[in-house]
């Protein structure tokens, strides 16, 4: 009988892990069938979403809220889909809202329960740490991407591997800029400012009017600015309407191949707090790191916040490599204050570019094989060994899930 996996990915930074993860395994086994939910990179690599991704990328407290119906709809659809499918392995990633929800249901229907593995530890050292015990009830395994993840999990008797941050190993290769310039006849001596306001509609319609009138402001100071949007080939539609009559040359690119071309062609960066500030870093563009939200999501957050930084970067160091303009302090005011400063102050542009160097290797760069091929290999043991029958959970298990979950 053919072996099957079930993979789900919720959001734009899951789908390219699972990409490159299914990139991977296929190099290991061509037999495994594989279905579930993803985007783009999960699409390239064969797998056709069961609805579309975006309908999934949805963050905050608030900004849920009326989408609650429609999310438990779709979870409903996507536990019938992974019992009709009957896979061996459920492998979900990140986007624990979604993912851990699915679990949930499919552990109480008990018709068909799969071997579940989790790939991206949630922050419970950083937000919620109740929530190691909820994914030690819901999971067989989980694959974390920073070292000292696995034992906040293993604690509570969850088996748990490090295998490194593939985004990472993936920016340990850079590219050259000039071909990227010169494709979309931007000048050479051109200040190109990347602009990543997000991967979630919500994202972008709070953070594009935000750094549209930052632009305003650093076109008045710096001769030969221009500007570049990163974007999602489904969302280039709604992006392109909400950048007309930007204050400078825009150039908007939607093509993922020319990815790095990008980030090396650029000067300065302006990221959302996430995983796209996170490869900045790696890419070693100087950036600021932007996030708001709605006002009793902040509150929320604020309240469940452990960590003093936001970025990975500066939480890894310690210190305040990247600055983080977050809620009140997301201003085009102070967004254009700190990118002028990164273009036009060489000692501080270095500074931040000097201090990122060591990050790739605390994210798992100096492994032999990819983060990658590390997971794959784990993902795919369980489907060379003989599979006991499929855990239920216990009551206490049952009941810490309804509480936490």
């Amino acid at each position: 009988m053919q072996q099957k996996i079930y993979m789900i990915a919720g959001e734009a930074s899951g789908d390219q892990l699972g990409g490159m993860l299914v990139q991977e395994m296929r190099t290991l086994s061509d037999t495994i069938d594989y279905r579930g939910i993803g985007g783009f990179c999960m699409m390239q690599q064969g797998i056709a979403s069961r609805f579309p991704m975006r309908e999934l990328s949805i963050m905050g407290f608030a900004e849920i809220l009326p989408h609650i119906l429609r999310l438990k709809l779709r979870i409903r659809q996507t536990v019938e889909d992974i019992e009709a499918f009957k896979p061996d392995i459920l492998l979900t990633i990140d986007s624990p809202g979604f993912n851990f929800r699915v679990v949930k249901l499919l552990r109480a229907r008990g018709i068909h329960l799969p071997r579940c593995i989790h790939y991206v530890a949630p922050t419970v050292w950083a937000y919620k740490p109740e929530r190691a015990l909820t994914t030690a009830a819901l999971f067989d395994h989980l694959l974390c991407l920073l070292p000292f993840e696995p034992e906040l999990f293993t604690t509570h008797g969850l088996k748990a591997d490090d295998v490194g941050h593939p985004m990472a190993w993936w920016w340990r290769s850079k590219a050259h800029g000039e071909s990227f310039r010169s494709r979309h006849h931007i000048h050479p001596e051109a200040k190109l400012v990347a602009c990543f306001p997000g991967s979630r509609m919500g994202e972008i319609t709070r953070h594009l009017p935000i750094i549209r009138e930052a632009m305003v402001k650093l076109s008045a100071t710096t001769p030969q600015l221009h500007s570049t949007i990163y974007i999602r080939e489904d969302i280039a539609k709604e992006v392109y309407a909400l950048t007309r009559n930007w204050p400078c040359p825009l150039t908007l690119c939607d093509d993922q191949t020319q990815k790095k071309q990008l980030f090396a062609a650029a000067d300065a960066a302006i990221a959302k707090s996430g995983t796209i500030s996170l490869e900045c870093a790696l890419a070693g563009l100087p950036s600021l790191t932007i996030y708001r939200t709605s006002a009793l999501s902040a509150w929320y957050v604020r309240r469940k916040l452990r960590t003093k930084f936001v970025h990975l970067a500066n939480i890894l160091s310690g210190s305040m490599i990247v600055p983080e303009l977050i809620q009140a302090d997301c201003t085009a005011e102070k967004i254009a204050a700190g990118i002028h400063q990164l273009l036009s102050d060489e000692v501080v542009r270095h500074q931040q570019i000097n201090a990122l160097s060591s990050i790739s290797e605390m994210l798992g760069t100096s492994h032999d094989i990819s983060p990658s091929m590390r997971a794959a290999d784990i993902i795919l043991g369980y489907l060379r060994t003989t599979p006991d029958a499929s855990r239920s959970p216990s009551e206490g298990e049952v009941t810490l899930i309804a509480k936490q979950a």
